[in-house]
């Protein structure tokens, strides 16, 4: 049997690929009030502006490529049975190869019904006021908006419990609930933390090496360091 990783990704991965981060200078929310877009209170108030702000993103996304982390997280499938949980709601993961993704934030690329909460692939069209669903509910982004339950949590939490070894990339660990994951897992599993701006305190965290760099440089060296280990263990 496989052993299990477990990828447990933030925007920092995503803003390799060209998408623009939260918390960043330069990063999204300097041009948007997060009230104003990103909340359902916001939605309530102005629908448009909220549906707008997620055209763009959606736009981002669908252009930007999965870059080399991407890539070595998928390619890890081939020696581990490997599920990604992401805080990020583009598609780059999946278009990289891999295979099991929890979208912890929801997905740009599918909208829902107000009314049904049914799901439904959108590509990278823009949605409008008046883009309804066929029982004629206004559509939405299928986005977890600031104030509203992250339906996937307990699924992260179930899957990370069962990690082997966890890799932690492109999020400094300091939104809850999605932080909190990392004491999730078992004692015994090996983890990794790449972030080059990390100030977590490993002493706290059993088994954790921390390597200070960008998801492009540190998850391939992490993925020859997990493919070495499980080697030298057969």
């Amino acid at each position: 049997m496989k052993k299990k990783l477990v990828v447990f990704s933030g925007a920092g991965i995503s803003a390799e690929s060209g998408l623009s981060t939260f918390r960043d200078n330069n990063g999204l929310w300097e041009n948007y009030n997060i009230s104003e877009v990103a909340t359902p209170q916001a939605w309530a108030a102005n629908p448009k502006l909220v549906l707008d702000f997620y055209n763009l993103r959606r736009k981002n996304a669908f252009e930007a490529q999965p870059n080399t982390a991407h890539i070595a997280i998928a390619e890890l499938e081939k020696h581990l049975a490997v599920s990604v949980v992401t805080q990020n709601i583009d598609d780059l993961h999946e278009r990289a190869g891999s295979t099991d993704v929890i979208h912890l934030h929801g997905e740009v690329k599918k909208v829902r019904s107000t009314g049904t909460n049914e799901l439904f692939d959108y590509g990278s069209k823009p949605l409008f006021l008046g883009s309804v669903c066929p029982n004629g509910f206004q559509l939405r982004p299928h986005v977890v908006w600031f104030g509203e339950e992250v339906p996937n949590l307990e699924i992260a939490n179930k899957t990370i419990r069962k990690a082997d070894y966890l890799l932690i990339t492109g999020t400094s660990l300091n939104v809850y609930p999605a932080a909190g994951l990392i004491h999730m897992t078992k004692e015994s599993s090996i983890k990794y933390l790449v972030d080059p701006n990390s100030d977590l305190r490993k002493p706290s965290i059993k088994n954790l090496s921390i390597l200070k760099a960008k998801a492009t440089i540190g998850v391939p060296k992490v993925a020859n360091q997990i493919i070495k280990d499980l080697k030298v263990n057969a």
